[in-house]
């Protein structure tokens, strides 16, 4: 069994307009849909629509229509009631694949509602496969609470018979998958708690190295942060330009491995993905295809990854999968995910080759 955790969820609108937008006017939608989301819900249910066996863990109350929302799609879900209404997030899509998101900040949780949604977690942990932590944390939790939440759950499995766990890797031991950003990312990097892979896109990848204690950059991989900054070879005014292949990925990846952190797969969009691991560099690119909402395909890569994880494929294999989620899920409408049969992983070429020595670090302003 897979597991996610998803402290912010949200019920996700999606608005398809038959032309661009028009800022300031009145225009009629195209179409219109609504599912649960937040990132680990929308794991969960591209892991569901797999046949996988999952279970979403989440804030809200049974009557909560995010809550009746996962029920009614037949999605198992695990709650903690609390007060008010998840979230709602709304997004807008243009013809041309342009996405323009509204996401509300979500309700706070107090510290009794996350004790017991931690302790929800570690009880279920303990029957998964993997474990998924995922998307941004709510007003209210702290910002280590992701590092508070791999800790107990190592601490509770080195208590327990894990021979006893025959789904577990074949050393017994929880596989745990981090997907967020900002201030709880780098939380839970610099706390040094087990984690065996973080999918950061390229901007949210360079915001965590900036951010960890040494605030430096590998020589070589120095971005331009802010206007008039300087310009050139070795420079990139726009990290979302970068395309699976550049070195300067690596070198970002490969800056926050260590012996607590396996691996980095950094999503690329439409210019492929990169899977960086201690000893290797996986690297691919993007089917073309015509997208019609980037809304969940980032989680959709994660699903693609974790399915092929649980399928026993190795690296190439998982990254293979995770490019081909992602874009099946950037071609259909609104947060609807892929089944496998549209997300055939066949044609994703993944070249593989050895991780290269790192140039020293350097500070970046």
């Amino acid at each position: 069994m897979i597991v996610t955790v998803t402290l912010n969820p949200s019920l996700d609108r999606t608005i398809e307009l038959s032309d661009r937008l028009l800022r300031g006017q009145v225009q009629r939608a195209a179409r219109t849909t609504q599912q649960p989301g937040g990132k680990g819900v929308n794991v969960s249910r591209a892991l569901h629509a797999a046949g996988v066996e999952t279970l979403a863990i989440l804030p809200g109350s049974l009557e909560d229509p995010m809550i009746v929302a996962l029920h009614a799609d037949g999605i198992p879900a695990a709650s903690v009631a609390v007060p008010g209404a998840v979230r709602a997030n709304t997004t807008i899509t243009e013809p041309d694949g342009t996405t323009t998101k509204l996401n509300e900040p979500g309700e706070p949780l107090s510290a009794e509602a996350t004790d017991a949604l931690l302790t929800l977690i570690v009880t279920h942990s303990r029957a998964a496969s993997w474990l998924v932590l995922a998307g941004s944390l709510p007003p209210g939790v702290p910002t280590d609470f992701y590092a508070r939440i791999v800790r107990a759950v190592r601490r509770d499995a080195g208590e327990r018979d894990r021979a006893t766990d025959a789904r577990r890797a074949a050393d017994g031991r929880l596989r745990i998958a981090v997907d967020t950003s900002g201030a709880p990312l780098a939380a839970l990097v610099a706390s040094g708690e087990p984690v065996d892979l973080i999918k950061p896109n390229a901007e949210e990848l360079l915001e965590l190295v900036r951010t960890l204690p040494d605030g430096a950059v590998p020589a070589g991989a120095a971005f331009e942060t802010e206007p008039g900054s300087p310009t050139g070879p070795g420079v990139v005014a726009d990290p979302e330009h970068l395309a699976a292949g550049d070195d300067r990925i690596e070198q970002l990846a490969a800056s926050v491995l260590s012996e607590s952190l396996g691996a980095v797969l950094v999503t690329l969009g439409a210019n492929g993905a990169e899977l960086v691991t201690r000893h290797a560099v996986h690297s691919a690119d993007a089917p073309r295809i015509e997208a019609r909402s980037t809304v969940g395909a980032g989680d959709c890569s994660l699903a693609g990854y974790l399915l092929a994880a649980d399928a026993g494929r190795d690296d190439a294999g998982r990254l293979a999968q995770a490019i081909a989620y992602g874009a099946a899920a950037a071609a259909l409408p609104g947060s609807t995910v892929p089944t496998p049969a549209e997300a055939p992983a066949d044609a994703i070429a993944v070249s593989t080759r050895s991780r290269r020595t790192l140039s020293r670090p350097v500070a970046v302003g």
